[in-house]
C-alpha cells in the first residue's frame, strides 16, 4: 500500500491539497499579459501552486531557482539550458549564432544531461541580454512563455545592479509572463513596493497563506481512513493542531503517522510516536543549528517555543526586533498574524531544553 502523503518536493496530482482559488487566480494572470509576484514563507507550496496553474493553462514554461545561481554568467547559462528543455537545438542554433559570446554546449557522458556554459568575459551583462533576447524572439503573442524565477530576492546577492539590468530588459519584452516567487517577505516587499527599487510595482503582489483548515482536514481524513478507520478524524485534527495547517509539516507528520499505522499497528498513540520519531531523526541537525545562533537569537527562540513574553526588560525592543528580522531572513521564524517558529518539530526540540 503506497503512502498517500508527500513532502520535500513539488507536489502534484493526487498529492496536491486544495488551493483551488489560488490556482485559478494565478491562471488568470498567466492568461493575461501581466506579471505576478508571489510571496510566502518557505515550504508553503508556492512552486506547487504555480506549476499546477501553468499546466492547467497548458503553457510552455521555464523554471529557475535563483538560490542555485552563482553569477550573471551562470544565470544566463541556466536560463539557456531551460530554453533547450522546451526547444530543440536545431531551432535554437540560428539564434545562438547571433550571441556576442557563444556558449559551450556539451552532453554529460554519465547522466546524458545537456551542459551549457559561457567563457569568462569582462562584461557578463551581454550574456544575460542575449539569452533573454533569444527567449523573447522565439515566442509570439499567441504562444507567450511563462518564466518562473523562484527565490527572486537572491537577485540582490548575485551581482551589483543586476536588478536594474534585469528590469530594463524585462520591461521591453512582450512575449513573456514572469512569475517571481520569494520567501523573504521583507526583502521581496522592499524590491516590489519601495518606490526607489527598479522593480517597483512590476507585477501584481500576491501572498500565499496557510491552507484552509476545513479542506485540509478532509484531505487528511480521507487518506487516513484506509489504515486508521474510526480514528481518522481525530488523527487529522491532531496533525492540524500541531502544525497549524502548515502544508509541508502537515504532510510530513501525516506521512510518518501513516507509516507507523501500517508497520506498527500495535502502537496506541500514533500521533505522539510520529512527532518523537521526527524530532529524534533531526536531533543532530537541530543541535548544529542551535550552536550557530547568537545569544539573543537563542533567547528569542526559547521564548517563542515556550510561549513566553518578550517584554522582560532583559533586552531592548530594538535589539529584539533586529534579531527577529534576522531570524526571519534566515527562515527560522515566520510572521503571519504573529511570530512563530517555522519548523514545529524544531519548536518541540526547543521546548525540551
Amino acid at each position: 500500500m503506497e503512502n498517500p502523503f508527500k513532502f520535500g518536493s513539488i507536489v502534484e496530482n493526487e498529492f496536491f491539497t486544495d488551493r483551488v482559488k489560488e490556482v485559478a487566480y494565478i491562471r488568470q494572470f498567466i492568461e493575461s499579459r501581466n506579471h505576478l509576484v508571489l510571496i510566502s514563507p518557505r515550504r508553503f507550496g508556492k512552486s506547487s501552486v504555480v506549476l499546477k496553474a501553468v499546466k492547467q493553462a497548458e503553457r510552455q514554461y521555464i523554471n529557475l531557482n535563483l538560490q542555485e545561481v552563482t553569477s550573471v554568467a551562470d544565470f544566463a547559462a541556466k536560463l539557456l539550458r531551460e530554453v533547450y528543455r522546451i526547444h530543440p537545438m536545431e531551432k535554437l542554433r540560428q539564434w545562438i549564432l547571433r550571441f556576442r559570446v557563444i556558449p559551450t554546449i556539451s552532453t554529460n557522458q554519465l547522466t546524458g544531461a545537456i551542459e551549457i556554459g559561457f567563457q569568462p568575459t569582462q562584461d557578463q551583462r551581454v550574456l544575460l541580454e542575449d539569452v533573454l533576447a533569444l527567449i523573447e524572439n522565439m515566442h509570439t503573442e499567441q504562444d507567450r512563455l511563462v518564466v518562473i524565477l523562484d527565490e527572486f530576492q537572491e537577485i540582490l546577492e548575485i551581482s551589483p545592479a543586476l536588478d536594474k539590468q534585469l528590469r530594463a530588459i524585462m520591461q521591453q519584452q512582450r512575449h513573456i509572463n514572469y512569475i517571481l516567487l520569494g520567501s523573504q517577505e521583507s526583502m521581496m516587499t522592499d524590491i516590489f513596493e519601495n518606490v526607489k527599487s527598479p522593480f517597483y510595482h512590476f507585477g501584481e503582489l500576491m501572498r500565499l497563506q496557510k491552507l484552509p483548515r476545513a479542506e485540509f482536514d478532509e484531505y487528511l481524513r480521507t487518506r487516513f481512513e484506509p489504515v486508521f478507520k474510526n480514528k481518522a478524524a481525530e488523527l487529522s485534527r491532531q496533525v492540524l493542531d500541531y502544525t497549524d495547517c502548515h502544508p509541508y509539516y502537515s504532510q510530513q507528520l501525516a506521512f510518518h503517522m501513516w507509516q507507523i499505522g501500517v508497520l506498527q499497528p500495535e502502537e496506541e498513540n500514533v500521533y505522539e510516536a510520529a512527532v518523537q520519531q521526527i524530532v529524534l531523526t533531526h536531533n543532530l541537525d537541530y543541535e548544529r543549528i542551535w550552536m550557530n545562533f547568537k545569544r539573543t537569537s537563542k533567547w528569542l527562540l526559547l521564548r517563542l517555543a515556550k510561549g513566553n513574553s518578550f517584554q522582560t526588560g532583559e533586552y531592548r525592543t530594538s535589539t529584539l526586533y533586529s534579531s527577529l528580522k534576522r531570524l526571519q531572513q534566515m527562515g527560522y521564524v515566520i510572521y503571519t498574524d504573529h511570530y512563530e517558529i517555522e519548523d514545529p518539530f524544531f519548536c518541540e526540540w526547543l521546548r525540551k531544553m
